[in-house]
């Protein structure tokens, strides 16, 4: 059987080198006579899977000491309960808007304290950044937050946003490890893994040390969503999703041997920008963000005439392009472009995209 290009936003594309190492280490991890399926998470064995995979990360980014990696459970989504209740030592908190995510974060921050929506670009259907270089943060804002990349509608931060000295927190899930980026810009940097880095079930927070608190601010915090429990556990407080961490740092190990985060960048710039060249001189095609904020790893499209883009789906799939159906709130399609992604996927598809214009005229 041969495998597909699977431009789905996630779970996503997987290098195919990752995939056959772990089929190959199944049965019987490095002579330990069963899977890591099967491992105990208090083994000498796992426990030398998850440090070597925190140390992998941190060599790929650059981490500094005074930051601490936390595998967590429960998506990027349960950070949106997590941080408030962790960080709002105030009851106040900066929120920027550009998207679905971000939207859902800010909706559920309010539940713990003040939630300050300072931006948005919803006016204009999250089609673009607004300017982050003079917003009305609060002085008294425990933290500034917004996701990076917009994994639905197509936009991306170039400049990340003047928080005023208030800590940033960022939800990268969508664009995590797709370039280097420096640390300590950040107070935290997380995302759910199933994006760019592994199978669905892991979020990995790199967390600013004195942002952890003793006790989370919001009375009543359940033991298992404070980040002092997971960071003095050294994220082995429970059962964490073992396997799925072992996935995670087979693709650490993969990116390593690409050369790292500069070399992935490149790469995702070249095959983002053959599609967006094709899509700027298209007849039938036109992209949905502004070119100044676009993203290169989630591509949103459309044709102008939804029964025309239903067809394009379902061409695309019985031609072995997959997943490019746009998210169910905005419509069209949508080709993400992850690290897994090969040059020869874009190249395949803008081929195709080339031949349904011409057929459907």
């Amino acid at each position: 059987m041969s495998r597909v290009f699977n431009f789905s936003a996630g779970p996503a594309v997987l290098p195919e080198e990752v995939l056959k190492t772990a089929a190959a280490e199944m049965l019987d991890y490095h002579g330990s006579g069963m899977s890591v399926m099967e491992m105990s998470h208090r083994s000498k064995v796992y426990e030398s899977i998850i440090e070597t995979a925190e140390q992998d990360i941190r060599d790929l980014y650059g981490i500094p000491d005074n930051y601490r990696v936390l595998f967590l459970q429960g998506g990027a989504s349960l950070q949106f309960s997590m941080i408030p209740m962790n960080l709002m030592k105030n009851g106040k908190a900066a929120y920027i808007v550009t998207g679905q995510w971000a939207k859902k974060a800010w909706q559920e921050a309010g539940k713990y304290g003040e939630a300050i929506k300072i931006a948005s670009s919803e006016d204009k259907t999250f089609s673009y950044i607004p300017d982050c270089s003079d917003l009305p943060v609060p002085e008294d804002a425990d933290y500034v937050y917004i996701c990076e990349n917009n994994t639905i509608y197509g936009t991306k931060y170039k400049k990340l946003p003047n928080t005023k000295g208030h800590p940033l927190v960022a939800d990268v899930s969508s664009c995590f490890l797709s370039e280097p980026v420096n640390i300590s810009d950040y107070g935290i940097i997380y995302g759910g893994v199933q994006k760019n880095v592994g199978p669905a079930g892991v979020v990995i927070s790199i967390i600013r040390e004195d942002l952890i608190p003793d006790e989370p601010y919001f009375a009543g915090t359940p033991t298992m969503m404070s980040f002092k429990t997971h960071a003095d556990a050294k994220s082995l407080y429970n059962t964490p999703p073992t396997y799925g961490i072992y996935i995670c740092g087979l693709v650490f190990k993969w990116l390593k041997e690409q050369g790292g985060l500069a070399v992935m960048k490149e790469r995702n710039e070249k095959k983002a920008a053959l599609l967006y060249e094709f899509l700027d001189q298209s007849r039938m095609f036109s992209g949905t963000v502004v070119p100044e904020d676009r993203s290169i790893m989630n591509v949103p499209f459309v044709t102008g005439n939804s029964d025309l883009d239903k067809k394009f789906v379902a061409e695309s799939e019985a031609a072995g392009l997959v997943n490019l159906k746009g998210h169910r709130t905005v419509g069209g399609m949508r080709a993400s472009l992850y690290n897994a992604m090969p040059y020869e996927g874009v190249e395949t598809l803008v081929q195709f995209m080339e031949r349904f214009e011409k057929e459907n005229r």
